[in-house]
């Protein structure tokens, strides 16, 4: 019956992506109605459909059966749209939707919105947008468990800090603790992350498909795995970035561009969070231009008056008082 029912939505709404109305232009008693036509052909290999009374039979529990679909899906689309939760996007991206209980719906909504979580309206909109999930998990075996999990073993001190992790990273509230949550906790544990309160946002990532192979990728560049781990350890944002797009490139410039030596970044694995053409290669294009060259914290961390002031005063300065200088912006760049 639910793929009688997505059938019917994909063929009645077939704008769904994008040129169909907001729910809140919606009115509602233009809805049209959702009737399914019940199948009369006859088989001429079995009487038993040439039986009236089995016809009105089944005529009659389709009907029902169609009619209580109907008034459920119905009833699901008038509460979200009462919320400002767009139904008929969220069905399109995640169909299960359709077929969970609107008391199982609101259960999560009155955990998520009252006190002691206490989203606003406005934040759980946001989460079931980048979250769907959320709206068809189990309450008690699933979306508690993640909450209490968070609080509990990872060390988020406080609803607050709760909330804020749950905004930057919705995508929490679909992982599973057991296959997902803490097997990536005790990997980051495992190589020396041990504030994982501090960021949350890696939880939610694969180990095996994520986070081992990027320490995979500075092996093959010639550090141990004790130095690659480090790295993450010292600046565990990295294993948010994209190999191919990110890691790559940037060190190509390093080495070819900036003739620098790989090991710089073991000290200094900020470098990979600077844009490549907005700071990078103009930092370094100005450092050429003036033939100083500054390591890779005073280039980078800098802003754009402290870069050009220290690039002013350096060239105007005798070899000795440039370094100096230099040493000076260091340990500040360190505090």
């Amino acid at each position: 019956m639910q793929q009688e029912a997505l059938s019917f939505f994909s063929s009645s709404f077939p704008s769904l992506h994008r040129s169909f109305p907001t729910l809140s232009r919606l009115r509602f008693h233009h809805f049209p109605a959702l009737s399914f036509k019940p199948n009369t052909s006859s088989s001429s290999s079995s009487s038993l459909f040439k039986s009236p009374d089995f016809t009105n039979f089944t005529t009659t529990t389709t009907t029902t059966t169609t009619e209580t679909l109907e008034s459920s899906i119905h009833e699901k689309l008038i509460y979200l749209d009462s919320l400002g939760i767009d139904f008929l996007t969220l069905i399109n991206r995640h169909p299960p939707l359709l077929s969970t209980a609107l008391s199982a719906v609101k259960s999560v909504v009155d955990y998520m919105t009252t006190p002691p979580i206490n989203f606003t309206l406005q934040d759980f909109r946001r989460l079931v947008s980048m979250c769907p999930e959320l709206l068809t998990s189990p309450l008690n075996s699933h979306t508690i468990p993640v909450i209490t999990f968070l609080l509990r073993e990872v060390g988020v001190d406080s609803i607050f800090d709760l909330r804020q992790a749950l905004r930057r990273r919705p995508r929490l509230l679909a992982c599973s603790v057991d296959h997902q949550l803490r097997p990536t906790l005790y990997f980051l544990q495992r190589i020396g992350i041990l504030d994982p309160h501090k960021h949350t946002y890696l939880l939610s990532c694969s180990v095996e498909n994520k986070l081992v192979p990027r320490i995979d990728y500075f092996e093959k560049l010639g550090f141990s795995r004790r130095s690659a781990a480090a790295m993450f350890k010292r600046f565990p944002q990295l294993f948010n970035y994209s190999i191919a797009e990110n890691y790559e490139p940037k060190l190509k410039y390093l080495m070819v561009e900036m003739g620098r030596d790989v090991r710089e970044i073991l000290e200094f694995p900020q470098y990979f969070s600077f844009s490549l053409e907005n700071r990078i290669k103009p930092r370094h294009q100005a450092c050429a231009a003036k033939g100083v060259r500054f390591p890779l914290p005073v280039m980078l961390k800098t802003n754009e008056a402290g870069f050009r002031d220290t690039l002013e005063v350096c060239c105007d300065s005798s070899p000795p008082l440039k370094t100096s200088r230099l040493v000076t912006v260091q340990k500040s760049l360190d505090l």
